[in-house]
């Protein structure tokens, strides 16, 4: 006689189906952050204009940023929220994914095509992990300020040359340089550490955020070495970015966005199982108004 549990047990087939879903991780050289690199290069290049229409609110965000910074006396804060943008990065860059994802497949991505995350099964999981990544962002500035503040106290620059010279002159402002960017090492470690492949991979396997973040952490295990070289070149590419007045990151977010997308293809197995794709999106033309809003009443006619 069966047991009443025995209904809710899987079959074995279920079992080894489910483990065989498990993502793989590769192990990762050198080269392959190069060859990632490289194609997300070629992405940019094959559709720049998309590419910075839908980054450009950073420069924008930039300019706006330094202005606040600079028009309330809180010069301080400039460089932390210039490097804060790695940590919200890998969220921001979604659409850039989705549009390398397309060009793989040989599609010819158009603006359009990076607003179909919008669409995706894991739509709510990325975004939950995106506001994780903004709850960070949002730490490591209140911990940039108390770290100025415990140093310097509460007294403000004068002007951008006392600032700097405050910095760079005083053994007060190396503590400050030493202090905040150890600081500023742990924050963009975890944000690296939980998004190097979370995003791509919840936009390809439609995963959960929990699952997505794990197989992160487990590329992040199997290849220390280079992983940290690739958060390296990130913040590079990235202080490159900010210096022509923040100009620079409208080429150097999209760039990276797309390279994010190649080093999750190297870094983790291609899913065997057939990719769910949602549903094409029924246009109907203005003459159906007002009745397009009610489908009961069109499928009549």
């Amino acid at each position: 006689m069966a047991t009443p549990l025995a209904g809710n047990v899987p079959p074995i087939g279920a079992r080894a189906a489910a483990d065989s879903a498990t993502p793989v991780v590769r192990t990762l050289t050198l080269s392959d952050l190069g060859t990632a690199l490289r194609k997300g290069l070629d992405d940019f290049k094959s559709v720049p204009s998309h590419a910075v229409i839908l980054c450009i609110i950073y420069p924008v965000l930039g300019l706006v940023l330094a202005r606040m910074v600079l028009g309330y006396a809180v010069m301080p804060l400039l460089f932390p929220l210039a490097a804060g943008f790695a940590l919200i990065g890998p969220f921001a860059a979604i659409g850039l994914y989705e549009m390398s994802r397309r060009r793989e497949l040989g599609e010819e991505p158009s603006a359009w095509h990076a607003f179909e995350v919008l669409r995706s099964p894991s739509f709510g999981a990325m975004l939950g992990l995106g506001v994780l990544l903004l709850a960070l962002f949002v730490t490591w500035i209140m911990t940039a300020q108390a770290v100025y503040v415990e140093t310097f106290g509460n007294a403000p620059a004068a002007s951008m040359p006392d600032f700097a010279a405050r910095v760079l002159t005083t053994p007060e402002g190396w503590m400050l340089i030493v202090v905040g960017c150890g600081a500023g090492f742990l924050f963009a470690l975890v944000s690296l550490c939980v998004s190097v492949v979370s995003f791509p991979m919840m936009l390809d396997r439609h995963s959960g955020a929990f699952e997505s973040m794990v197989t992160s952490l487990r590329v992040v295990a199997t290849n220390p070495f280079v992983i940290a070289m690739w958060g390296l070149i990130v913040a590079a590419l990235l202080v490159v970015g900010t210096i022509p007045l923040f100009l620079g990151l409208a080429v150097v977010i999209p760039v990276l966005g797309h390279a994010t997308w190649h080093l999750y293809r190297l870094a983790v197995e291609p899913d065997s199982r057939p990719r769910y794709e949602p549903p094409p999106k029924v246009r109907h033309p203005a003459a159906d108004f007002p009745v397009s809003l009610f489908p009961w009443a069109r499928d009549k006619h």
